[in-house]
């Protein structure tokens, strides 16, 4: 299998994590990168460089006004004269009669969910980066490859079409999905994240042509807490084209397993043309957010359930953060889908 990749990564470098009112250094470092590559390099997988798409992809999925900000955020910024050397919210509004803002502090908290994705001065650039590994990959399996794996950093599964949060903002995994629909009249988005891919969900919620699974840890007790309950099926012509899939916290592999079954009879359902699969390594028993406590053997299963769908499929890297074995976990998972592919 491919994997496309691109070193512009770094230039988004977070510092700031707010946990349980504790200012830590964030788990979403560009070493997890490094990790992921020597991943690819133990399973002998093949680099490849990202084409430029330029703004229509990000287009398709993310607003007008939202693609501005993130494009202007940090010239705003700097401008103020006073500001930090990263830029958090301090004010979030819940929209309810609200007015969109002028000013840069509350644009930055309108487009932000949360604290957990801060911007920087290279945090644009490398975004754009991302998607361009995404579609990339897409249009890879569009063009014949069985299977496609997109190096992505900064993840995107949190990001809603004109919000940030969980350290995502731009949506790789749904802007994958909107190009392989320019040949696919349905697709599927598995996420496979220990989180939630609320931002996923989001997007596509009120749409009939991209069904959108969500396996992760029961957000009864874990991020991002407000979404991710399994009554969420979607809306209006979307209605039944979202299934959420909760699992308590701790759930291991055999556990996991029997999700992926579910999961597996709902896309079958659903006949889909292309598979994305929005691939979170953060269920790992060692991964440091701990929800989730599925062992490197598991994700060799994961990665056979996977091809057994049959579904050309572009894997699209989410969450997983730093620990010793998230490289051979992701070996392990692209192993297991060439194992059965």
């Amino acid at each position: 299998m491919k994997a496309v990749h691109t070193e512009l990564h770094r230039s988004h470098d977070p510092q700031f994590f707010l946990v349980r009112g504790v200012v830590k250094r964030t788990t979403e470092q560009p070493e997890r990168a490094d990790r992921l590559l020597k991943g690819l390099k133990d399973g002998k997988h093949q680099l490849v460089e990202p084409t430029e798409f330029g703004q229509g992809p990000r287009a398709r999925i993310h607003s007008p006004e939202y693609l501005s900000f993130l494009s202007e955020a940090w010239d705003a910024w700097t401008a103020l004269g006073d500001a930090g050397p990263e830029m958090i919210g301090n004010v979030h509004p819940v929209r309810h009669a609200a007015t969109y803002p002028t000013h840069i502090v509350g644009k930055l908290g309108w487009h932000t969910a949360d604290t957990a994705a801060p911007i920087g001065p290279g945090t644009w650039a490398a975004a754009c980066a991302a998607t361009d590994v995404a579609v990339t990959a897409a249009q890879m399996v569009m063009d014949g490859e069985d299977a496609v794996y997109a190096l992505c950093r900064p993840p995107g599964h949190h990001a809603y079409r004109d919000m940030a949060g969980g350290f995502c903002f731009l949506n790789n995994s749904a802007i994958a999905a909107a190009h392989l629909r320019l040949k696919h009249e349905r697709v599927v988005i598995l996420d496979v994240d220990v989180h939630h891919g609320n931002g996923t969900q989001g997007i596509f919620y009120a749409r009939p042509d991209v069904y959108t699974v969500s396996i992760h840890a029961d957000p009864v007790a874990y991020y991002p807490y407000v979404w991710g309950y399994a009554h969420e099926r979607g809306e209006g012509a979307g209605l039944g084209a979202n299934l959420n899939i909760p699992l308590p916290i701790g759930t291991g592999d055999d556990g996991y397993m029997q999700a992926m079954e579910i999961a597996r009879k709902a896309i079958e359902s659903f006949a889909p043309g292309a598979l994305v699969i929005a691939l979170g390594l953060d269920a790992s028993e060692h991964d440091p957010l701990k929800g989730l406590a599925v062992t490197t053997p598991g994700f060799r299963r994961i990665g056979q359930a996977i091809a057994k769908l049959g579904l050309p499929t572009v894997f699209v890297q989410e969450g997983g953060y730093l620990s010793d074995i998230l490289g051979a976990n992701l070996t392990s998972v692209l192993a297991g889908f060439e194992e059965v592919r």
